[in-house]
């Protein structure tokens, strides 16, 4: 008999190495586990109601088991408490409030126990195994991994890494890409969440991120930080762009990226199953950027609205369908790798856009001005393009002008100032007649010609403002670079703010929404207020 329960005892230390090992959780967790589960049937055997513990020596397999009682005075739980009398049995000298251990026999397991005991030394094997793998891979968002494609499923790619499986959906793959079971497969560990049924691993393949962390597998003087990646762009399976720059003056970034007949980069393309990489020197200067970017096409010049967030890039007429690109892919990636909206003009468009500007606002000013059309092209040439500007500009700077004098510029301004107001008194007009409230001019940063916009938007009481977010109010309008080629796929445009034309900033948009929204906190003091006077009238007609 002896025998016997020395082996067994030796068999459940032997599975407890063996599962921790194997699973490569602590030990302890093993063992925690089993004595759940011998806790468990044991109360099966003398009742659920009982707390019963149980301990399982880690070296000999020895095992306890026992019950834990309370010394009361009078029991009213006969599975949980013990009178005095009974304790003295269990423990001589035992006093109330005292709790002891009462030594349970051994039990036998049945089918049903060791079927339930097994279920619950898999369940907490199983969390302690999740729970380690989510502690193993939660810091290694960002890493390149190997592993063995598992299986595919709706299309989405499970990898084996080893100790735990990851996914790559459809939209982290490289397009046309056949990926086959029991193939080897790296990729970027996208993000690791944490879920009930362990943690979800997501890879990728097609994150611009997978291409900079193989240049700096391959090119040692990225992996050395002599040289780095500032920027990439990526069209998965065709084509990418990144920028580069070197901290070492000696070391050319983009010839250390290419490699010796084309060594390094080859490598980077052959895993990425082909895609074109074009290595661009990256550089401070947003201009000399776009130019690189844009490459293998030729940039005639480059305009910057740095109010709109926008350039401007005018090529050569037989560039222009170099610059786009197929389908618009090459200025697409350059205005990702940029971080910029880029529209590509042609020179003839360019001259003709000019043109059209040239004559508008010389037309603008010939009547809002009431003068001759020889000096409204005159302020066009100088650079005025809006009435505000000739209107507030310094006084010196527009009798500068070649012909002016200071009468002339001093006219000017005063015309400039009427016309202003010749508009600002018919957008007030119009906005009034739009049913717009006068409150809403109050508003700090508040133009008539904003009113007037709110008011086509339906906006008309503080209280409509108001219930705005800030980014619905002055977000601006975003749309895809313009590409004029009829094969381009079109998308639509973002229409941004209800103000995002007006050019204001995060804090500005804060600030009126606030201002907009104080009168319903103001309202709040009175009501009280109210309610105060109201009380004592209440209660004097209550005595009447």
């Amino acid at each position: 008999m002896a025998t016997g329960v020395t082996a067994n005892r030796a068999e459940l230390i032997a599975i407890a190495n063996s599962v921790a090992s194997e699973k490569m959780i602590d030990k302890g967790i093993v063992i925690e586990a089993m004595e759940d589960a011998i806790q468990r049937a044991a109360r099966t055997r003398y009742g659920q109601e009982m707390d019963i513990r149980a301990k399982l020596d880690p070296n000999n397999g020895d095992l306890r088991l026992w019950r834990v009682v309370e010394v009361v005075e009078q029991v009213d739980d006969i599975y949980k408490q013990v009178d005095v009398a009974g304790a003295q049995k269990l423990q001589a000298g035992a006093d109330i409030g005292d709790y002891l251990v009462d030594p349970l026999p051994p039990i036998e397991f049945g089918r049903i126990q060791a079927q339930a005991a097994k279920q619950t030394i898999f369940q907490k094997v199983r969390d302690a195994e999740r729970e380690r793998q989510y502690e193993e891979f939660k810091d290694r968002a960002g890493e390149i991994i190997t592993g063995v494609v598992k299986r595919v499923e709706f299309g989405h790619i499970v990898v084996d890494l080893g100790r735990a499986e990851g996914v790559i959906r459809r939209d982290a793959q490289i397009p046309r890409e056949v990926v086959r079971v029991n193939d080897r497969i790296r990729s970027l560990i996208l993000k690791v969440v944490r879920e009930n049924r362990g943690p979800q691993i997501f890879l990728s393949r097609a994150h611009p991120d997978f291409m900079k962390k193989l240049f700096a597998q391959e090119v040692p003087e990225i992996y050395d930080g002599i040289i780095e990646i500032k920027a990439a762009a990526r069209d998965p399976g065709s084509r990418a762009k990144i920028g580069v720059i070197s901290h070492d003056s000696s070391i050319d970034p983009v010839g250390a990226c290419v490699g010796m007949k084309g060594s390094r980069v080859q490598a980077v393309v052959q895993e990425m199953q082909g895609e074109k990489i074009d290595i661009i020197p990256w550089s401070p200067d947003t201009a000399t950027f776009v130019v690189n970017a844009l490459q293998p096409a030729n940039v005639a010049r480059v305009l910057i609205d740095e109010e709109d967030d926008r350039i401007e890039v005018v090529v050569p007429d037989d560039q222009l369908s170099l610059a786009i690109g197929r389908r618009g892919q090459n200025v697409r990636l350059a205005s990702q790798l940029t971080a910029k909206a880029i529209d590509i003009l042609t020179e003839t468009d360019a001259s003709e856009k000019r043109q059209a500007e040239f004559v508008k606002n010389s037309d603008t000013f010939q009547n809002e001005l009431d003068v001759d059309e020889t000096l409204a092209q005159l302020l066009v040439a100088e650079g005025f393009s809006e009435l505000e500007e000739v209107a507030y500009v310094e006084l010196d700077e527009l009798a500068g002008i070649e012909g002016f004098d200071e009468d002339l510029a001093q006219e000017l301004q005063s015309r400039a100032q009427e016309a202003l107001e010749r508009r600002e008194t018919a957008q007030r007009e119009e906005r009034r007649a739009l049913g717009v409230e006068d409150a809403l001019a109050d508003l700090p940063y508040m133009t008539e010609a904003m009113l007037v916009t709110l008011g086509k938007a339906g906006i008309k009481t503080l209280d409509d403002l108001a219930d705005l977010a800030t980014d619905e109010l002055i977000e601006k309008k975003r749309q895809e670079p313009r590409r004029r080629n009829d094969d381009a796929p079109k998308r639509p445009e973002h229409k941004g703010g209800v103000l995002g034309a007006y050019g204001l900033t995060e804090e500005q948009g804060n600030e009126m929404i606030m201002a907009a929204r104080a009168h319903w906190f103001e309202d709040e003091p009175a009501a009280d207020a109210t309610a105060e006077d109201a009380e004592p009238a209440t209660e004097e007609a209550a005595r009447d």
